[in-house]
């Protein structure tokens, strides 16, 4: 039975990938701490990357009390503050990328995908920023600043083929184009993308697209794919949403 991991499995996995052995070592080689300093690099390592996923409350007194609650030796803000650095950056950066190159699977994309020339995923997050910068990085909310990072990620060759940085309040939708790069590639959206000149522009220029769907949207089948073994019932000419309650297996195999 499939269960949803708790935050000790969660923390159990993290620490197996990423020790506090390995943590000082890459530390020391790189010059973020020297051996004299008190600074524990594993609490702050954990106090950065679980602070990030706690909400809004993202602030650097934040990051420096969850430290406190964790190390052997509290740190005072000024202590806490002078030590980010861009070498401690760089550090953080050199881990994100060792995690990715551990927890990567290679080779378990089914052979069904083989059929298209690329797999392309592309999609939007908010970054919130320090209300000082909200003239420039304006938020869907007053009071707030928020960027927004747009990725195009080449899911077959496991790169980034286009990004771009903008205010939170520009639609993720205005940063994909189509065009004749799609020709054979195989592209997946959320709704932020949901536009169906956009799936018509796809279908031109002989790519394919896997998109959810808004609840308004109710296509129609135009053609089977394959046929299905037993009593199954005809879908082509159907509406999908007029026969979904049919789609089980009791009729088709699914």
């Amino acid at each position: 039975m499939h269960t949803e991991p708790s935050s000790r499995h969660i923390e159990r996995r993290l620490t197996n990938l990423l020790p506090s052995e390995a943590l000082e070592d890459h530390a020391e080689g790189v010059g973020v701490v020297e051996h004299e300093g008190k600074l524990q690099l594993p609490p702050l390592v954990w106090s950065f990357a679980f602070g990030f996923a706690a909400g809004e409350s993202r602030t650097l007194a934040a990051f420096r009390r969850t430290y406190n609650s964790t190390a052997d030796e509290s740190i005072s803000p000024g202590g806490f503050y002078q030590r980010l650095t861009p070498t401690l950056a760089e550090y953080l950066r050199d881990l994100v990328e060792y995690g990715f190159d551990e927890v990567a699977v290679p080779h378990t994309v089914s052979d069904e995908f083989d059929r298209f020339r690329d797999v392309m995923i592309a999609d939007g997050t908010v970054l919130r920023l320090h209300e000082l910068l909200s003239e420039e990085y304006k938020a869907r909310h007053e009071e707030q600043a928020g960027a927004k990072l747009h990725l195009l990620h080449n899911v077959t060759d496991q790169t980034v083929e286009h990004f771009s940085v903008t205010d939170e309040k520009t639609h993720d939708s205005t940063l994909f184009n189509t065009g004749s790069w799609l020709e054979e590639r195989l592209a997946i959206f959320d709704l932020a993308y949901f536009k169906y000149r956009r799936f018509a522009l796809i279908d031109e220029n002989d790519g394919y697209f896997v998109s959810r769907l808004k609840k308004s949207a109710n296509p129609v089948v135009t053609e089977e794919l394959r046929e299905w073994r037993g009593r199954a019932i005809p879908l082509e000419g159907e509406k999908i949403f007029d026969i979904v309650d049919d789609l089980s297996r009791k009729y088709i195999d699914v």
